[in-house]
């Protein structure tokens, strides 16, 4: 078994075409043995956002503090509290926005491509 605390996990600054004020943690991933998922921490900035994208996985998504935004591919927009999940389909046009005065945060669980 493998356990880490989430702030000793490196942050990763998002530095993408369409991404601002976004920081990720990998925090059970392919380097914990983890074969076939991936567990990750995404922290959104007051004011910043994802790019609008897309990818062939689809990805679980679990709100764990503050507000934002998910926008769906047919511009559907659903606002996100604490204790709120979604999911978001392999191909499915998405983007996380945070609007708000605080930051927030998310857990989103992928399938590990380098399987």
């Amino acid at each position: 078994m493998i356990s880490h605390k989430d702030v000793d996990v490196k942050e990763i600054v998002m530095d993408m075409e369409g991404a601002e004020g976004v920081v990720k943690r990998v925090l059970i991933g392919a380097e914990d043995g983890s074969d076939d998922i991936i567990m990750r921490l995404f922290t959104i900035e007051p004011g910043g956002h994802t790019p609008r994208h897309t990818h062939p996985f689809p990805h679980i998504v679990k709100w764990i503090s503050g507000r934002g935004i998910i926008i769906g591919g047919e511009g559907r927009e659903n606002e996100m509290t604490v204790g709120m999940s979604a999911f978001v389909e392999g191909e499915e046009e998405h983007q996380f926005e945070n609007p708000f005065d605080d930051y927030c945060s998310f857990l989103c669980i992928i399938p590990n491509l380098e399987k």
